[in-house]
């Protein structure tokens, strides 16, 4: 059975009164709202990088309660001459988007009351080389289309189900930057070897 309580405990993982007081707090003190996430990159050899995730700012200060960063390696698979010491970083889109919105879906069906038993994606990309690669200007270098196919199992009828999945979707961040575009700003602090 769906309702929206404040009073309701944990469920899904989820501690629904702290995920309403979360969204009272912001409603009521929007400055709360501004985020800045960040990711440090270094380039380790070949296609091989790394990047450490750990501090950002959030809710109106700088967060600090992560003790250690995540660390995340990229690289690209032999056959795009790399030594597979990771995902691509188009495959980690695919993560993004799955990730973000599978986020959204526990605590949507959270609050509304339903109690999931599953959620599974499966999300694929199609991307052309011709236009990374530079043999083709007139083919973009990202991905054509993505498709993300959701398996979800819970205690609500299949359109409520979807109904969570769908708003999910229409509060997705990750799925918002790659359906509206972002402006992304690159500067350059080059120095030359000693």
């Amino acid at each position: 059975m769906t309702t929206t309580s404040h009073d309701r405990t944990a469920m899904n993982g989820v501690d629904v009164p702290v995920l309403f007081a979360t969204v009272d707090a912001v409603r009521d003190q929007q400055e709360l709202a501004e985020f800045q996430f960040r990711a440090r990159n270094e380039w380790v050899s070949g296609t091989h990088n790394r990047s450490t995730i750990q501090n950002f700012y959030g809710a109106g200060q700088e967060d600090a309660t992560r003790t250690a960063g995540f660390v995340i390696d990229a690289d690209h698979p032999a056959v795009l001459v790399g030594q597979d010491n990771g995902p691509t970083a188009v495959e980690y889109l695919l993560h993004a988007i799955a990730a973000c919105l599978t986020h959204g879906i526990a605590n949507i069906a959270s609050a509304r009351g339903i109690e999931l038993r599953r959620v599974a994606s499966t999300v694929e990309g199609d991307i052309s080389l011709l236009g990374m690669l530079g043999i083709d200007t007139g083919v973009r270098n990202g991905y054509r289309q993505i498709r993300v196919h959701f398996e979800i199992e819970g205690d609500a009828s299949a359109e409520q189900l979807e109904a969570v999945v769908r708003r999910s979707q229409d509060r997705s961040a990750v799925y918002d930057v790659l359906t509206n575009g972002t402006d992304v700003v690159v500067d350059v602090d080059a120095h030359e070897a000693a």
